[in-house]
């Protein structure tokens, strides 16, 4: 079933709501039914609350929407029947996507290349024809185009179908020097963005970045990268989100060749080659969008069971059902107090049903 324009505008809205992430953003859908429903309710839980939670105004998303329309690029909203089948399997998916160029490559078969900014010749020549092969063999690339590694596995992968992730709005060039690669981007491959059209990127939109590379693909290659590097971050969400994580080894003599080895010392697959990402993918493995959460409470919470599920919270995540058992309470009403916290600032909402302070 396809959504209403009405609630496609109602998902966008809600979503650029202050503190209102993906988890946040997915318990309301699940509690209301719909983004307008969520967005009728808001007032009331703003007001019961104390929160600062107030979606943009209706003209700020028409803005948004007339942004993308004037540069050619087609939003994607979590619901639609072309949103990527593989960020639909995360928990949570991003709520809104912006996309130019060939959409119709976020859902085919995808494996990511990611790696150091600062990469050898010799790395850069590894991303660029491991990326050629692949998509000779018929995956699309995914990358963030950044430089060094992540340039060249774009480069490798332009004839084939190439997919690049950015930090900022799809129309924010970064950087600078990759103007030529964002042109030929977006004419052969896609750019794709959570942040709204306009925006630059800061440096908290880069996780949010790294989560949709490694969403989007069924596994994700590190070239090159040291030990703290945005690479690492994507590979450990990969992990996270049931995907396979490769390295390509290193000389230990190269700082940039610590990361993959560590990765390879954690459990990583070693990649040497196409044929051992092909080993790795003969097993199979199916990711489904998960089945709806059935948290839908539609009593009232007072300030008490509030300050109870408050007080059960702590910097360590914490799972809702196991608030639930401590206050003999449905794990629904747990989840609408939650979400009421979250709205304040006095609860972080966490993927897998994890809450924490």
């Amino acid at each position: 079933m396809s959504l209403s324009p009405a609630e496609r505008f109602a998902r966008l809205r809600l979503a650029r709501t202050d503190r209102i992430g993906p988890v946040t953003f997915a318990q309301l859908i699940g509690r209301y039914g719909s983004a307008a429903s969520a967005l009728a309710a808001l007032p009331d839980l703003v007001r019961k609350s104390g929160a600062a939670s107030t979606p943009p105004p209706v003209e700020a998303v028409e803005r948004e929407l007339a942004a993308g329309e004037a540069i050619g690029a087609r939003l994607l909203v979590l619901g639609d029947a072309g949103y990527p089948e593989m960020l639909a399997a995360l928990d949570p998916p991003p709520p809104i996507l912006w996309t130019r160029g060939r959409a119709d490559l976020l859902n085919q078969p995808a494996v990511a290349i990611v790696g150091a900014r600062i990469a050898s010749a010799g790395g850069q020549r590894i991303a660029r024809g491991l990326a050629q092969q692949l998509g000779q063999a018929g995956h699309v690339v995914v990358s963030g185009m950044a430089r060094g590694i992540d340039a060249a596995a774009h480069e490798g992968s332009l004839p084939t179908g190439t997919v690049a992730v950015l930090g900022g709005g799809v129309n924010d060039i970064y950087p600078p020097e990759h103007a030529d690669l964002y042109a030929r981007l977006t004419d052969q491959g896609c750019i794709v963005s959570e942040s709204p059209v306009g925006a630059r990127a800061q440096a908290r939109d880069f996780p949010r970045r790294n989560r949709i590379i490694s969403g989007l693909s069924r596994g994700v290659v590190v070239v090159e990268a040291e030990i703290r590097s945005g690479s690492l971050i994507t590979a450990r969400l990969a992990a996270e989100q049931g995907r396979d994580v490769f390295a390509v080894p290193g000389s230990p003599l190269d700082p940039r060749a610590r990361g993959p080895n560590e990765l390879l010392r954690q459990g990583a697959i070693l990649c040497e080659g196409i044929e051992d990402i092909d080993r790795a993918f003969d097993t199979l493995r199916t990711l489904r969008e998960p089945a709806a959460d059935q948290m839908r409470f539609d009593g009232d919470i007072d300030d008490a069971f509030l300050d109870r599920v408050a007080a059960l919270l702590s910097p360590t995540p914490t799972p809702r059902d196991e608030i639930a058992r401590a206050l003999n309470t449905p794990v629904s009403q747990v989840a609408a107090a939650l979400l009421e916290l979250s709205l304040t600032g006095r609860a972080e909402l966490l993927p897998g049903g994890l809450a924490s302070v």
